[in-house]
Parts: structure tokens; sequence; C-alpha cells
């Protein structure tokens, strides 16, 4: 369950689960600290470099750097520092309590990982172990004292550590004991070999410089009257996954985290996805982050450039189109999903169901600021005319599958929402524009899919035309305005998805056993379709389901507010690359809604 302030839990637990992490950052990447004290995963220097920190996906011979008691401990208790990536933890021994902080100071040049250990109570004798390993876990690098620091040299990565207990630079293995009222601070620096050693940062001052950023950034936000908290952690955590420099948002800041336990769907998620954005501009927005809002804009119109035929499912942090995707047999992956990818091949395939999210982004953002500008009315418009060329096309579907093409449903609701976008806009912005085909585009699209993609005998859109299976992504069309919520063929398409697709009372994408994707393997409850069934409740007058499921799902949180991909109901574990943009980001647009009109989410 989602505990605020400290949250204490003595269960004996594996030291490298997913949901035992939490994440801190400095706005360029991320990194993920189990609760044993241990960095398990950081890429450096940004979100897509190679990791020096890889033992998530391996073993601490695939590089971490863990700061804890050597004697055994009997309880640790873990917070963020109010509205902050600044994370605490303690750790009680029978020797004492001691608290290690760690923070990842805001960049002003080379990056740093600091770590500070506090003496709480008594005398504890603690044990640091640094162990990079650098090209995603693979190099062992060469370790030599440098002007008075330690270094870990290999290839183009070098990372320098200092501070520590004594004057002398702190070895990278080290024991020291820490008393009551004590500060040790550890400073790990990176930079590239032939560059000058990074200049030491002043611990103190970089900590209430980080502090006073995060608490500052957290009180622009406007907060929903409930679910405050989970809110707040949940856009921290979408602001902690922005790249800076572009003010691009990754899907996740990890690679190869399984969907499924022990399977093969291990993908890199440290790319920017189309789908998101829709979600993202929305989730800003709502919370009055007009900045980031502008931001993630400029960059996703920049990224797509001149040519919607060229439109791609997904770029990386600075706009890169190609993102070839290879495996790295050296990890053995987490719990023994094999095998670990970099890079991801689904940025080729045809999804049509972009087309309709960037033309929902587009009215969106019009709709926000008041006025569709010309460079906006061109892009709608080219958007519209590459869906009515390719509609009808076969795709991978917004899942990317794997697996052969179809005619997924949601894919041409998509295909229809960019139609009808244009249609509004072209109505509500006075455009000189001929509607009149359009229109009749649009309700060629939309007999098709009612045609089509109905099963009249069992009351349900189905998951491509001509199948027997429902997916998630169906709850699009209620959402989107396909149709109202009301409608008996919704109804009727949200009762089989609740029969078929919700065995744990939390929603699955699809049912993997059909190998629609291609790929074996029985995947976990995907979050963020739940929270789109939230919404689904809400447009339905069912308030009570509405809010039991958010609380539910909102529940599923880690001790520090931070959810997954998926959550594996039976073993009570999230799974997945993580933190998930995705998942967030339909949380916060839920707890709006449960707020806002009964209308598509597509709309607020």
């Amino acid at each position: 369950m989602h505990r605020t302030g400290w949250g204490s839990d003595t269960r004996p637990e594996p030291a490298a689960l997913i949901e035992d992490h939490a994440l801190i950052g400095d706005l360029y990447t991320a990194a993920l600290i189990a609760r044993d004290g241990s960095v398990n995963f950081l890429c450096l220097p940004d979100f897509d470099s190679d990791a020096c920190f890889t033992s998530l996906l391996g073993t601490p011979d695939n590089g971490r750097w863990k700061i804890a008691p050597k004697v055994a401990v009997r309880d640790v208790r873990r917070r963020y520092r109010g509205k902050t990536l600044i994370l605490e933890t303690e750790f009680v021994t029978d020797e004492g309590v001691v608290r290690l902080v760690d923070f990842m100071p805001l960049r002003k040049g080379s990056p740093h990982l600091v770590r500070w250990v506090e003496g709480v109570r008594g005398k504890v004798t603690m044990r640091s172990e640094l162990r990079p390993r650098f090209a995603n876990g693979y190099t062992v690098p060469l370790v030599s004292r440098r002007d008075g620091s330690f270094a870990a040299v290999a290839g183009p990565d070098a990372v320098y550590l200092r501070g520590g207990p004594g004057e002398a630079p702190p070895p990278f293995d080290s024991e020291f004991t820490v008393q009551a009222g004590q500060r040790i601070p550890f400073v790990l620096s990176w930079a590239r070999p032939y560059e000058a050693i990074p200049e030491l940062i002043d611990p103190e001052a970089a900590l209430r410089e980080t502090e006073s950023y995060w608490e500052g950034w957290a009180a622009r936000i406007r907060p929903p009257r409930e679910h405050e908290d989970v809110v707040i952690r949940s856009l921290i955590t979408l602001k902690a996954c922005t790249f800076h420099s572009t003010g691009a948002i990754v899907a996740a800041p990890t690679f190869g985290l399984p969907e499924t336990p022990g399977g093969e769907r291990n993908w890199d998620y440290r790319f920017c996805w189309i789908r998101d954005a829709a979600l993202t501009l929305n989730a800003f927005m709502r919370a009055g982050l007009g900045e980031e809002a502008k931001a993630f804009g400029d960059w996703l119109v920049n990224a797509i450039g001149g040519a919607p035929g060229q439109m791609q499912i997904m770029y990386g942090i600075r706009g890169e189109r190609r993102l070839t995707e290879v495996e790295l047999g050296w990890l053995r992956g987490y719990e023994g999903a094999r095998p670990v990818r970099i890079g991801n091949g689904a940025y080729s395939q045809f999804q049509l169901d972009v087309l309709g999210e960037f033309a929902w982004v587009l009215y969106l953002h019009a709709q926000l600021v008041g006025t569709l500008p010309e460079r906006g009315q061109k892009a709608l418009k080219a958007i519209a005319t590459q869906a009515s060329k390719v509609w009808m096309e076969p795709d991978h579907g917004i899942w990317e599958m794997r697996g052969p093409k179809h005619s997924f449903t949601a894919s041409k609701v998509a295909a229809w929402v960019a139609i009808d976008r244009w249609v509004r806009a072209i109505d509500e912005y006075g455009l000189k524009e001929d509607k009149a085909p359009w229109v009749k585009l649009r309700q060629t699209i939309f007999d098709e899919v009612c045609s089509k993609g109905y099963d009249a005998k069992r009351n349900t859109f189905t998951q491509y035309y001509g199948s027997e299976g429902v997916d998630a992504s169906l709850l699009v069309i209620p959402l989107s305005g396909f149709l109202p919520a009301d409608d008996p063929r919704v109804v009727g398409t949200v009762r089989a998805i609740e029969e078929e697709l919700m065995p744990d009372g939390l929603v699955l994408r699809y049912r993997t056993e059909e190998s629609v994707d291609g790929l074996v393997g029985e995947e976990g409850a995907f979050l963020a379709c739940s929270f789109w069934l939230v919404n689904t409740y809400y447009l339905l007058g069912r308030d009570e389901d509405a809010r039991r499921l958010f609380d539910k799902l909102s529940g599923l949180c880690n001790d520090v507010g931070l959810l997954a991909e998926e959550y594996l109901p039976g073993a009570r574990r999230q799974i997945g690359n993580f933190p998930q943009a995705f998942s967030h980001l339909a949380l916060v647009n839920s707890a709006y809604s449960l707020e806002d009109e009964r209308k598509p989410m597509m709309y607020t």
C-alpha cells in the first residue's frame, strides 16, 4: 500500500525486486536505489547512455554501489524528503540507527551522485562497496588514484569517488563507523577519461539547492481536491523522467525489465512515445504546469518534422529516429528474463493509432490555449490527409505487436479521431476549408468500425476485425468520443472486458495465449488500462466502481509512491520497466477526471 511519510516493513524480501526501488535523478538521467542501500541501475551521462550500474538485470558483478550497515538490519524505513527527489533510508540495527540520504544535484556540468551517511543513534559499522561496470554491465574498468580521488576508467567512461570519512579519498571498498550526529558524504562524478576531472561539489550546498528546486517546482502544481499526495508524487516522477535539454519524457528510465516473469517481453523504454504525448500534455496542463507542456509540445513537433508520412511511434530523447535494437547476451536478465535488449525495433512499425494521438494533441493544445495557429492548422490537416490515405491498411496495433499485422479496431478508431479533430477544428476556428469530404470520410470509418469491428452476437467490439477476443484498447471508443459511454455497444464492450480481461480485478491488455504479439508467456495486469477503466466507469455514471478501482490502483504504489508498467495480482508484485510514465500519467489524468464534468478523456 502507498504510504506517506515514513514507511516501515520488516518482511524478509529479496534484495532486487522491482518495487523495492526508489528513483532519484537530475533531469538528464536517473538512478534506481533498492531498500538495501544498493544503486542497482544508472545510465551515465544521459537516460539513453550505457549503464554503469546494471545489477538489477544481472548480478553485482554487472555493477552496483551499495552502502549499508555491516551488521544485520532489523528494519528499513524510507521516504522522500518532502516534495523532492531526495531519498532518505533509515537502517535499524542492534548497534544503532543510521540514515542514508541519496540525491543527484541539478546538473551544471558533469553529473554527480551524492550519498550521505548520517548517524541517528548509537554507533554503526558501515560498508561501502562501489563496483562500476561500464558498457551496460560488461566492461571492468581500471581503478587507480587520481588527483585526490579514486577513479575507474574504461573506454569512453570514467567515474571519480571523493568524500568519505577521512582526509584521504575513499577506496571503492571500505568500512567505517558512523555515530549519532556524524555526517559522512560520498560524491561520485562522471566524465570522459580525456576530459578534466570534474570539480568537487559542496555536498551541503548541493543538498540545499536540490531541495529548494524540487520544493519550488512542486509548489507550482495545481493538485486535485482529492488524492493530492499520490498525484504530486506522480508528477514529480514524470518530471524526473524529463530530459531537460529537449523536454522529451522517457517512457521509463530503464531497459530490459520484463513484462512477463521469466519471459522475452523485455524492451528498452528510454525513448519517447507519441502515444504518451496526449496524456502528458493533458496531465501537465491540468496540473498547471504550462512550461513543461509547452516544452514537450515543442519537442514533439520538432521531432516529427514536416512529413506526417514519416511519423514514427517513438523517438529518441533528442528526436533521433533510428533506435536500433540489440541484445546484451552477458546479462542474465531480471530473475532470468532474457534476452535483455537495448534500442527498440518497434520504432519502424506502422501503427495507425499515432496519427489519431498526434491529432488529439494538436486539438487539445488549441483548446487549452484558445487558438489554433497556422502551424497547427497545417499539421492537423496534414495528419488528417495522411490518415485518409492509410486508414484501411492493417497495422501492428497500439501494443506494438511483433506478430502479423491486423485491422485492429482501436487503430481504426484512432484514424477516425484524426479526421474528427480536423473537422472540429474547421468548425471551431472558422477555417476556410471544405469540410464536406472530411465529414463523409469520418462517417465511412465510423460505419466500417461498427460493422467489422463489432460482434453483434456477443454485443462487444473486438480486438481486430474478425477476431473473437477483446482488448483493453477498446476503451478508447468512449474516451475518444467515438461513441458515448452509455451506448449499448460500449456497455457491452465494458462488460466483455470485465469478464475476459479482469481475472483479478485489474485489466489485462489482451489475452496473451492468443499469441497475437508473436511472443509466449503470460503478462501482468496493465496499470494504465486499469486507469482507463476508471475513467470509463465515471463516464458511465458508475461512480462507486470508479473510485473503488482508483483507490485499488493507487494503493499498488510502492512505499515511496512509484508504479511499474504492470502488476502481478497473484504474486502481489510489480513488473515491467520502472517507474513507468504511462502508469503515472494515467493515474494523474484519472484523479483529475474524477473531479471533472462527465466528458470523454480526450476532450479534457
